[in-house]
């Protein structure tokens, strides 16, 4: 199983005082070394933390798997299909949300969002949705034509007890959903390192997409140590779920 480090957060406090520190591609180089297999940035309408240049440099240096996180835009689409990053995630995104809040409202937005998935298609970018664990959005998706989901795990990481239970069960449940007609299948949002075992325990899983809980974590042990600590205790999961034969 995969991780995908976001650094988004590296850019919101270098913008906070409009300098160039801490820089997101150093962050991801040492993100890299401490185990990432991936690096996900979110350009946003707005530029509050990612910018253009971050997403260039990354591109052009980092030598693992670049996810581009963005909304369906004309703009966004454009700049993807200049710089061709290994793999695009769509998302929702509204000027007032501290954070993604939820999945792509794909029944609403399928014209916009089948645009965006062929425009793309086009320069050759495989495309992610982001979805809540959902059975009609999951259908939606594949039927746009994307290549795989992310599957929103806010909801559960938010609950507490029988709640949290039941959406860990409703992402089993969409996880299966999706493998079973063709698609890959990631999840990702509000996992740290308490949480995140049972969702790298679900079977089939190709990668978990963490930002927040891990840089965190890297201000106070540094970036290389906090992801290596989450890579452990995936590790420690996926040992489990092949060790009671094939997982949940």
């Amino acid at each position: 199983m995969i991780l995908g480090v976001n650094v988004d957060h590296i850019a919101t406090v270098r913008q906070s005082r409009k300098g160039i520190d801490p820089d997101p591609v150093m962050a991801a180089t040492l993100a890299i070394l401490g185990g990432a297999d991936g690096i996900t940035v979110h350009l946003r309408e707005d530029r509050r933390h990612i910018q253009d240049r971050d997403l260039k440099m990354l591109k052009d240096f980092v030598p693992v798997e670049l996810n581009m996180e963005m909304a369906a835009t004309k703009e966004m689409i454009s700049i993807a299909k200049k710089i061709k990053p290994d793999m695009v995630t769509l998302v929702p995104e509204k000027r007032q949300e501290l954070t993604t809040e939820g999945g792509l409202d794909i029944k609403s937005q399928k014209k916009n969002i089948s645009e965006a998935v062929k425009k793309l298609h086009v320069s050759g970018i495989p495309v992610s949705l982001f979805i809540n664990p959902d059975f009609k959005d999951i259908s939606l998706s594949k039927n746009i034509g994307s290549d795989m989901v992310e599957i929103h795990t806010g909801m559960y990481a938010d609950a507490k007890g029988k709640r949290q239970e039941e959406e860990f069960i409703r992402i089993i449940n969409a996880v299966k959903s999706a493998i079973n007609i063709g698609l890959t299948v990631n999840a990702g949002h509000g996992l740290n390192y308490f949480n995140v075992s049972k969702i790298a325990s679900i079977k089939g899983l190709r990668g978990l997409y963490i930002g927040h809980s891990i840089i965190s974590r890297a201000v106070l042990v540094g970036i290389e140590r906090a992801v290596r600590e989450m890579k452990e205790v995936i590790g420690r999961a996926s040992l489990h779920k092949q060790l009671n034969c094939g997982g949940i």
